[in-house]
């Protein structure tokens, strides 16, 4: 089953417009915060216009990127948490990072071998329609040689071609890529949308789990997603309890139960939420409360960002970390 879109109502109908005509743009740059679901539209955006190529038109939407999972095109198409290179869809690709056959993990970077193994696909016939599709996930992760090979295909793409690039940084892109590509922005999330997400992905969480990590999304259902299961509703209500009482007692609990290599996890949900959970109470102030919430914002920001970077020792970052949210009893 092909995953669902949830929102980007308006970026859905910018695309689809673009098609109505004669001339569509061949390269898309889909820019916004990462875990809004960028890759997942670039994915219905494939898997729409590579059905509408090959049909039948039933079971394609007109006003939205949907394709009802019988359509033979759908079925072709894998959901997203199948690795991309599997699809049997021999008309789509996507470019993102691999493995590295030496270490196991993740290359920093898509390679230039990937990008000409796409070029190469281009000199081929389509096999279901005359179009094709690659999906870049993501284009900030294509650098130096490969920025230009890829900038090649950008300059002179086959006809017929269509090419999505997600990006969470554009501006950090070569100036030449971004010029090539038409560019659809989008926003976070409202909550009711990130709700449906997390409903979806995860039916089995309880209610105040859910309600902790559409606090924590803030739009980005792919950031709730990665903290689901880990008990963020704990976390939030101890965070609620530091900030009343004060209570050193209680800090020291928390930053004992995130230590280790079994609460690495959970230490590194609590490295985003003790500074939202400042920030939230910093927006609820106002005069001289304020101005100390936000100190107290900075410091543990600063804190959180530098923990995992540095290696500093969870238990001690923890600690402080509740020892400043702790003082917005002061």
């Amino acid at each position: 089953m092909v995953r669902m879109l949830i929102g980007h109502l308006a970026q859905q109908q910018e695309f689809l417009a673009a098609f109505d005509g004669e001339r569509a743009h061949h390269a898309w740059l889909l820019s916004g915060p990462q875990g809004i679901g960028k890759a997942t539209f670039a994915f219905a955006a494939a898997t729409h216009r590579l059905a509408v190529a090959a049909g039948p038109a039933e079971g394609i939407a007109r006003d939205r990127l949907q394709v009802e999972p019988k359509h033979r095109v759908a079925r072709l198409m894998r959901p997203p948490e199948q690795a991309f290179d599997e699809r049997p869809h021999p008309d789509f690709r996507l470019l993102e990072r691999v493995a590295n056959g030496k270490t196991g993990k993740l290359n920093a970077q898509i390679l230039i071998d990937q990008i000409r193994k796409v070029q190469g696909v281009f000199q081929s016939k389509p096999s279901y329609s005359d179009w094709r599709v690659v999906v870049i996930d993501s284009v900030d992760e294509v650098r130096e040689g490969a920025a230009n090979a890829l900038l090649k295909t950008l300059e002179e793409p086959p006809p017929k071609t269509l090419l999505l690039l997600v990006s969470h940084a554009p501006g950090r892109l070569l100036p030449t890529i971004r010029s090539r590509c038409r560019t659809l922005r989008f926003q976070p999330l409202a909550d009711a949308d990130v709700a449906q997400v997390i409903a979806m992905e995860r039916p089995e969480l309880d209610p105040s789990e859910r309600t902790a990590l559409i606090t924590l999304a803030e739009g980005s259902p792919g950031r709730a997603l990665r903290f689901a299961g880990l008990d963020v509703a704990g976390l939030d209500t101890t965070l609620a309890d530091l900030a009343a009482s004060g209570s050193s007692a209680i800090a020291l609990r928390l930053a004992r139960s995130l230590a280790g290599k079994a609460a690495q996890p959970r230490f590194e949900a609590f490295l985003e939420l003790a500074p939202a959970y400042l920030a939230k109470s910093a927006r609820q102030r106002r005069g001289a409360a304020l101005s100390h919430a936000l100190s107290l914002w900075e410091r543990a920001q600063t804190l959180a960002n530098d923990a995992l970077p540095l290696s500093l020792d969870p238990q001690a970052v923890s600690f402080e970390l509740a020892t400043l949210v702790g003082r917005l009893k002061a």
